[in-house]
């Protein structure tokens, strides 16, 4: 896919995720902007799927280990054609609905772990990439995390288990926008420098503009060449991005927007969109 097309679905899927968190009345739009660009990339370039056999044994995994960010995750699925028909109202975090507020792999077609506890993404990932070496497939893994999450001491444990069993079909994507709930992450249990962290546990380590469709696409390029390693992607971004108001503020990490608020919000993406397609 094209970088313009690419930016095209990341906008659609900012557009969608503001949507279903206001209709929801509630969720965490910042946690989701952020990643849009990344799930973009992720799901209509990089991995290896089949959205008709969403059980398929060789596709490559994906586990949102924010599992808050979800809107996001769910607009993907929803835009890759996961669902059959394509859902126009996602009722998320709704008593019955099958988009609830984490994602869960029981219920939602398309999501391969349930995740919500912060910390056990890569764990599982790393689980997922051993079985797969055991099993002869050659499938890859990928993994988003937020910056924040890395506090947790299980983030660490699991970068030592992949580094210490090679395994090269890993890839970690750290979302590090610098802002988390309460407050500036470096306030609150500062994680830097997350680049040589990794590099120290055994990982081969990128730096990368979260935002940059073409440098995104360049990074898991040269992760799945890496050999005898797991990769981890430290991508830059902005809490929020792609909605003026939301941009950079903790306090957007998770609630959702009024109707003003959503009027603005979707005026702004709207005339991205439109940018964007016009191209």
């Amino acid at each position: 896919m094209e970088t313009a097309s690419l930016e095209k679905v990341a906008q659609k899927l900012r557009f969608e995720a503001v949507r279903m968190i206001y209709e929801g009345k509630d969720g965490h739009p910042g946690p989701a902007l952020s990643i849009a660009d990344i799930v973009a990339v992720l799901f209509f370039q990089e991995m290896n799927l089949d959205p008709k056999r969403p059980d398929w044994e060789d596709r490559d995994r994906f586990v949102l280990s924010k599992g808050h960010a979800c809107p996001v995750y769910y607009a993907a699925l929803n835009e890759r054609g996961y669902f059959q028909p394509k859902v126009e109202h996602f009722q998320l975090r709704q008593l019955g609905s099958i988009f609830q507020g984490h994602p869960s792999m029981h219920s939602t077609p398309g999501v391969d772990m349930t995740s919500g506890s912060l910390g056990n993404g890569i764990a599982v990932a790393a689980g997922m990439a051993a079985a797969g070496r055991t099993q002869g497939k050659d499938f890859y893994v990928y993994c988003i995390c937020g910056d924040g999450e890395l506090q947790e001491g299980q983030i660490w444990e699991a970068a030592m288990t992949a580094a210490q069993f090679s395994l090269d079909n890993v890839c970690a994507v750290v979302d590090d926008n610098g802002v988390q709930l309460d407050g500036p992450t470096k306030d609150i249990m500062d994680v830097e420098p997350l680049g040589a962290k990794f590099a120290a546990f055994g990982w081969e380590v990128l730096d990368v503009d979260g935002h940059s469709l073409a440098a995104l696409r360049d990074a898991f390029r040269i992760a799945a060449a890496t050999q005898g390693r797991p990769t981890v992607l430290i991508a830059h971004t902005v809490k929020g991005k792609g909605v003026s108001f939301m941009e950079d503020v903790a306090g957007w990490h998770g609630k959702a927007p009024n109707d003003e608020e959503y009027k603005t919000a979707m005026d702004e993406l709207k005339a991205r969109l439109a940018e964007v397609e016009g191209m």
